[in-house]
C-alpha cells in the first residue's frame, strides 16, 4: 500500500512538471520582454534589394530548453506580403541542429534583405513565430519591428549618359580670295604682264562675285611680300621691303578698287617656309636631303650655304623652286554668312538637296520633334553615309529606352569612336546587364562613360564609391550619391537645376538635416512644377517627421 501511494506521488509529480513544462513553453508567446533592434529603424533600398540587419535578445528565464522556434521576417505593405527566410532556433536540450538559445537567454543576428517591389515606401517589418513543445505548435504573436521604406535612390538618372554627335556647321565660313605678282631675279618692279596674268584674273572675278552677293563681307585685306632665300639674308630683307612697297602701289591696278585705309603691309623676308612646301611638292631626285638640311639647321645663313654647297641640287632650286618664292599675295580676307536655323529649316522642307550633310546635321539638331530629327538624320545617312547621323540616330532611340533600336543603328557605324562604345555600354545599362554595361564603359574612358560608372555604383548601392567617382561633377547623380554617402553639402553643391526632380531632393536633404522650413519651401516648389511627384512625398518616410 506504501508503494502504491509513493507510485501515485510520483505520477502526479510527473504531470505536475509536464504540466509546468508546458506552462512555461505557453508562456512564450509573452513577449513584452524581448528586445529588438532592427538596422536601419526606417528600412532603405540599397541597390535592388532592401537590406535588413536584426539583432533579437531573448531574456533570462524566457527560452524553454525543449522548444524549437521558428521565426519569419515579413514585409507587409498595400495588402501584399513578402516573406523573408525563416530562422529556426532550439533550446539547449533539444538533440538538433538549430541555433542554440539557452535559458540564461542571449542575442541572435540576422542578415537578410527583400526584393524591391512598387509600394514598399509605406510598408512594415513584423516577425512571425511558431514555438514547437513536442508535437504542440504554439503561435507566438506578430511583432512589429520597422516601418517604412526609404527609396530616395530611385531618384536616379538611370538611362545612362551620352551625347549627340555635333555638326561642324559654320554660321560664318572665312576664307580668302588672293592673286599673286611674280618678280624677276633680284627685282622688285612689277611687269605689266603681271598685272594681267591668270592670278590676277582670278582674284578680280572673286572680288566682283563678292561684290554681288550679300552673304559675303570683306573683313580685311593686306599685302604679303616674300623674297626667295638666296643672295643672303640681310639683303633679301630689303628686297622683301622694297616688294611690298611696289605691290602697295599697285593695289587699285590689281583688285580694281581703291586702296583701303586698313590695308595690312606684310614683309617676310626669305621665305623658308614657302620653299619647304615647295621642295615638298617638287618631284626633285634628292628633294628628301633639302628637307633633311632645312630640319638639321635653324640658322637661314647656315641653310643657305649648305644648299649651295649642294652644286647639282642648287641648280635645280635655281630653275623650279626659287622662282616662284618671288612674290608678293594680295589677299582679301572674307566671311560668308552662312544660312540661319530659320533658312535653314525653310530649305530642308522645300530645297533639302541644297543642304550638305552639315546642314542637315544641323538642322536636325534644332528640329523640336523627335521624328522630325530621325527623318533627317536618317537623310544624312542615305545621302553622305553620315556615322555621325548613324550615332544620333541611336541617341534618339536610348532617349526613348529603346536599346535594341539603339544598338542596330551603332552596329552600323563603319568608324567607331570611344563615343560609340560608350553608347554601347548605355544600351546594355538599359537591357539591365549592368556588368557588361560596366566593362564597355571602362574601355570607353572617357568623362561620360566615367559618369555611367558612378550610375552603376549608384545603381549597385554602392554609393561611397559613387560619389567618389562621381566628384566634382553636378547633376541629380552625382547629388544623390553624396546624399546617400552622408555628404548632404557635396550634395546641395552637387544639384544646379531648379526642375522638379532637384526641388524633391533638395527637400529629402533639407528633411535629413532637419530643416523643417527647408522641406516645406522644397516641396512646395515640387507642388507647383509636378503634382504627381508631390503627392509621392506624401508617401515618403523621408518627411514622416514633417508632416
Amino acid at each position: 500500500m506504501r508503494n502504491c501511494f509513493r507510485f501515485l506521488l510520483l505520477c502526479a509529480a510527473v504531470v505536475a512538471a509536464a504540466s509546468c513544462a508546458a506552462s512555461r513553453a505557453e508562456q512564450m508567446k509573452l513577449a513584452e520582454r524581448i528586445q529588438y533592434s532592427c538596422t536601419p529603424e526606417v528600412l532603405a533600398l540599397v541597390g535592388d534589394k532592401i537590406p535588413v540587419d536584426l539583432s533579437v535578445t531573448y531574456p533570462d528565464g524566457y527560452f524553454h530548453p525543449k522548444v524549437i522556434l521558428e521565426v519569419t521576417p515579413v514585409l507587409v505593405y498595400g495588402g501584399q506580403e513578402q516573406a523573408g527566410p525563416t530562422f529556426t532556433y532550439q533550446g539547449e536540450k533539444v538533440m538538433d541542429n538549430f541555433k542554440v538559445i539557452p535559458s540564461a537567454g542571449g542575442t541572435v543576428r540576422e542578415r537578410f534583405s527583400f526584393e524591391y517591389d512598387e509600394g514598399v515606401e509605406q510598408a512594415y517589418l513584423e516577425l512571425r513565430s511558431t514555438a514547437t513543445y513536442k508535437d504542440k505548435v504554439i503561435p507566438i504573436p506578430a511583432v512589429k519591428v520597422a516601418d517604412g521604406t526609404q527609396v530616395t535612390q530611385l531618384l536616379a538618372d538611370a538611362s545612362g549618359t551620352y551625347s549627340y554627335k555635333k555638326d561642324d556647321y559654320q554660321d560664318v565660313i572665312r576664307s580668302q580670295a588672293e592673286g599673286q605678282v611674280m618678280y624677276d631675279y633680284n627685282s622688285a618692279s612689277i611687269r605689266n604682264s603681271e598685272l594681267r596674268s591668270a592670278s590676277v584674273k582670278e582674284l578680280q572675278a572673286a572680288l566682283a562675285s563678292i561684290a554681288e552677293d550679300p552673304r559675303y563681307t570683306v573683313r580685311g585685306t593686306q599685302i604679303v611680300a616674300y623674297a626667295s632665300p638666296e643672295g643672303g639674308q640681310d639683303y633679301n630683307a630689303k628686297l622683301s621691303d622694297q616688294r611690298a612697297s611696289s605691290a602697295q602701289k599697285a593695289w587699285s591696278k590689281v583688285t580694281g578698287e581703291d586702296t583701303p585705309a586698313d590695308l595690312l603691309i606684310r614683309s617676310i623676308g626669305q621665305d623658308w617656309d614657302g620653299f619647304r612646301e615647295a621642295v615638298e611638292a617638287s618631284d626633285i631626285e634628292d628633294k628628301d636631303l633639302i628637307l633633311r638640311v632645312l630640319s638639321m639647321y635653324s640658322d637661314p645663313a647656315v641653310r643657305e650655304r649648305e644648299i649651295r654647297n649642294m652644286s647639282q641640287i642648287y641648280t635645280e632650286l635655281n630653275k623650279k623652286v626659287f622662282p616662284e618664292l618671288r612674290r608678293a599675295r594680295f589677299i582679301a580676307e572674307v566671311d560668308y554668312q552662312n544660312y540661319s536655323d530659320a533658312e535653314l529649316e525653310e530649305l530642308s522642307r522645300n530645297a533639302i538637296d541644297v543642304l550638305d550633310e552639315e546642314g542637315l546635321l544641323r538642322v536636325a539638331s534644332i528640329a523640336e520633334k523627335p521624328e522630325r530629327k530621325a527623318e533627317l538624320y536618317r537623310r544624312a545617312v542615305d545621302k553622305f553615309d553620315s556615322d555621325r547621323a548613324r550615332f544620333n540616330l541611336a541617341a534618339l532611340a536610348l532617349d526613348d529606352q529603346r536599346p535594341d533600336a539603339a544598338a542596330r543603328e551603332l552596329d552600323a557605324i563603319k568608324n567607331p569612336d570611344a563615343d560609340v562604345t560608350n553608347a554601347r555600354g548605355v544600351v546594355e545599362l538599359q537591357r539591365g546587364d549592368r556588368a557588361a554595361a560596366a566593362d564597355l564603359f571602362r574601355k570607353a574612358g572617357t568623362p561620360e562613360a566615367e559618369a555611367n560608372l558612378g550610375l552603376i555604383e549608384l545603381l549597385d548601392g554602392n554609393y561611397d564609391a559613387a560619389a567618389r567617382r562621381l566628384r566634382g561633377t553636378k547633376g541629380m547623380n552625382a547629388a544623390l550619391a553624396n546624399l546617400l554617402a552622408g555628404r548632404l553639402d557635396d550634395a546641395s553643391d552637387a544639384i544646379t537645376c531648379q526642375c522638379a526632380k532637384a526641388e524633391y531632393l533638395r527637400a529629402v536633404i533639407a528633411a535629413r538635416k532637419g530643416d523643417a522650413a527647408g522641406v516645406k519651401a522644397h516641396l512646395d516648389n515640387v507642388r507647383e512644377k509636378n503634382p504627381r511627384l508631390y503627392e509621392q512625398s506624401r508617401k515618403d518616410v523621408e518627411f514622416a517627421d514633417f508632416r
